[in-house]
């Protein structure tokens, strides 16, 4: 049986948008397998008054299970509400990636409030027609949807794409007209994963596509995919704790905020995360490696993940504050 996302208490992406779009600022989209990155997530956007993108990738549904998903995502809402004595931030659940028709239907029928189908592995036209007939089902449902429009290289869940394609700018004014998306996902320099760019270079988002592309579709709603920082003190407490990862650089915090401040009024991190997560655990096995209640590394762990999206939402998207706006 399909359930609504209002009856779960969740918000679609419309409104948020438009806010962010006029404030100058982007909305957090955090992504989420298990319980406590939830817990952090809700804990750092109420206590910075964020508006709050909750994501789940098709791998995270798979592993957390779809019925599980649907009642975590409204106690993340009563949870919020709990934090905020009554009142809730306003929360989207939005998929992620979406591959297919199915998957995003599957998903507003099980209350997520946003979904992206992501076809730009498909032609103009192929992603055109796959994009409006996603669009069609979601809007009948009062769901925003989320196109995409160039690729990121990469790997992150399921996303995998060897090379970076930009987003031209010429073809976005047909591609939303054509479609009826509400937002599109761009490439423009960022990349999915850790492993982003090798130290010494000097990976630049195309703040000039940006430009150009605003011009076309003047306040629209911009997203940015790929736009973790890969914090080296995380890689270096990793590796220092018996983690092997392999040198690489991510997009400039001060470059996000600076995007930040256009149309650009989603930013995805994920990779940043786990970073922080795992930093947090590896130490913690490191320091006390007769440690096994998982309360007493998740715990730190969780603790690690809000302080990094307490500062992303203040000093780098520029949320903070802006919850109800």
């Amino acid at each position: 049986m399909a359930v609504s996302f209002k009856d779960l208490g969740l918000v679609n992406s419309r409104e948020l948008f438009a806010k962010a779009v006029k404030g100058g600022y982007a909305i957090p989209a955090y992504n989420f397998n298990d319980m406590e990155q939830l817990q952090a997530i809700i804990m750092a956007c109420t206590e910075t008054q964020s508006p709050l993108i909750l994501q789940v990738s098709k791998g995270a549904r798979s592993y957390a299970n779809q019925t599980l998903l649907r009642y975590m995502a409204q106690g993340a809402v009563e949870y919020a509400k709990e934090l905020g004595k009554g009142k809730s931030i306003p929360i989207v659940l939005h998929l992620d990636h979406g591959p297919d028709f199915e998957t995003c239907k599957s998903c507003i029928d099980y209350g997520f409030s946003s979904v992206m189908i992501d076809g730009s592995h498909l032609s103009f036209d192929e992603n055109c027609a796959e994009t409006k007939k996603v669009v069609e089902y979601a809007h009948a449902h009062d769901v925003t949807v989320e196109g995409e429009l160039g690729v990121l290289a990469g790997v992150e869940d399921d996303v995998h794409a060897a090379e970076h394609v930009y987003t031209q700018p010429e073809e976005v004014e047909e591609f939303v007209k054509r479609t009826g998306v509400d937002s599109l996902a761009i490439a423009i320099g960022t990349s999915h994963g850790a492993f982003k760019f090798k130290p010494g270079s000097d990976p630049k988002i195309r703040l000039d596509i940006l430009r150009e592309i605003e011009k076309r579709i003047p306040g629209f709603p911009i997203v940015l995919h790929g736009s973790s920082s890969v914090p080296q003190e995380l890689v270096k407490i990793i590796n220092e704790n018996g983690g092997n990862l392999k040198d690489a650089i991510g997009i400039g915090e001060d470059q996000l905020r600076e995007a930040a401040k256009s149309a650009v009024c989603k930013i995805n991190i994920d990779s940043d995360g786990r970073l922080a997560m795992t930093a947090a655990i590896r130490k913690v096995f490191h320091d006390h490696p007769e440690e096994f209640d998982p309360r007493k590394y998740l715990g730190p762990a969780r603790d690690a993940l809000k302080q990094l999206y307490i500062n992303k939402n203040k000093n780098v998207l520029g949320s903070a504050g802006h919850a109800f706006d």
